[in-house]
């Protein structure tokens, strides 16, 4: 690989985990900020990687990252926060907006050229939600910097794996309640398997051919969300009754579900569900893209406290 030292912003979290691997894996040499060390133990056994506490969000400690690097990648991103404000809140504003121009002047003073980011599949500023406008912006500051800088921009459904947020949530759920108020059912996903996104991520960093370009990650097929819900509980075999939410009861869920001191759900995810998460055939695949279905995966974590179904994940990570 031509990228030997790679900087992986939001590499502790659920994509940058599996990012991780693979380019720990090929002899990569990472280094992955994160603001508690003692949180991110696997990683930091990765061979190659090396995890200092700094604070990314600041543009001293930022360009002292970046500096000596042949590589960034931006995973960072949020999904909630406790504010509301238009177009976005504070907490968007950071993470989404202003972190990655503080990446590029930062990549621009060190003479670091190649970035990959992460954006999100219909992210656009006149979106319908906070999540939606800010990754749009943040979208909007990374490819206008392409003349000056190797730009490649991501933009993938959900994302589904081994330690989700997602199916495993609703797994989760339908274990613990006997009934399962569900809001916006409707809203439809192409949901992109973990490791294939972390491929592309991969693939794409010594690709001069992805250089100025945005690609869409999706999977093979379109589901709408109470088909997911549906299918997860066949996986875990649950009997709990899934109900059907008007938009308005969804609304009041959420709320209530946003005030939880890790809210699983706000208004503001309800809002994004209003545009449907799926390729419209204007954006780009990225070349030689070839997603792996949803149901060769799910089975292999979701229904994996059964005994036969945990001796199929273990086959599984082994390659057989």
């Amino acid at each position: 690989m031509e990228h030997k030292k790679v900087l992986l912003l939001g590499g502790s979290g659920f994509v940058g985990t599996y990012i991780a691997n693979r380019l720990s894996e090929q002899g990569v040499r990472l280094t992955i900020p994160t603001r508690r060390r003692d949180r991110n133990k696997k990683q930091i056994m990765l061979p190659g990687v090396d995890m200092p506490e700094a604070d990314i969000n600041d543009p001293a400690q930022l360009e002292a990252l970046v500096r000596g690097q042949d590589a960034v990648i931006n995973l960072v991103g949020i999904l909630h926060s406790r504010d509301v404000k238009l177009p976005y809140s504070r907490d968007f504003e950071q993470a989404h907006v202003e972190l990655p121009r503080k990446i590029i002047a930062a990549m621009q003073a060190t003479g670091v050229r190649r970035l990959v980011h992460m954006s999100a599949l219909k992210a656009s500023v006149d979106g319908p939600s906070e999540y939606l406008r800010s990754k749009g912006a943040g979208e909007q500051i990374v490819l206008a910097a392409r003349d000056a800088l190797d730009v490649t921009v991501f933009r993938p459904s959900v994302i589904f794996g081994a330690g989700d947020a997602f199916l495993s949530l609703f797994a989760k759920l339908l274990k613990t309640f006997p009934v399962l108020p569900l809001g916006m059912g409707q809203a439809r996903f192409q949901p992109v398997w973990v490791a294939d996104v972390a491929d592309a991520f991969v693939d794409c960093l010594d690709r001069r051919d992805t250089f100025g370009q945005a690609y869409d990650l999706v999977g093979p097929q379109t589901y709408s969300l109470e088909e997911l819900v549906r299918y997860v509980a066949r996986l875990t075999q649950s009997r709990a009754r899934i109900l059907p939410l008007s938009e308005g009861w969804a609304y009041l869920q959420a709320g209530l579900l946003w005030l939880l001191p890790k809210p699983m759900l706000s208004p503001d995810n309800l809002r994004s569900m209003q545009v449907d998460s799926v390729a419209d055939g204007s954006g780009q695949r990225f070349p030689g893209w070839r997603p792996t279905p949803l149901e060769a995966i799910a089975p292999t974590y979701i229904a994996g406290d059964r005994p036969k179904q945990r001796l199929n994940r273990y086959r599984w990570y082994a390659g057989r």
